[in-house]
């Protein structure tokens, strides 16, 4: 699993999660389990949610250290 700054980028842009998952085309339970880091994104999700927030995946997206 990886960390990520979904649910601070979200935030910070004022977004609800609902309003995130209709701009990502996906449930609002996905953005849910994506923030509490339960599901990690495919690579075609990972690279909209960082083209949404304007940001390189590596700056959005970090390994947890476990494999």
């Amino acid at each position: 699993m990886m960390k990520n700054l979904i649910r601070s980028e979200r935030e910070g842009r004022g977004w609800t999660q609902a309003m995130l998952a209709e701009r990502l085309e996906v449930s609002r339970q996905t953005v849910v389990a994506l923030e509490t880091g339960k599901y990690d994104p495919s690579l075609p999700l990972a690279f909209r949610i960082s083209h949404l927030f304007g940001k390189p995946i590596e700056d959005i997206f970090f390994p947890t250290g476990n494999s």
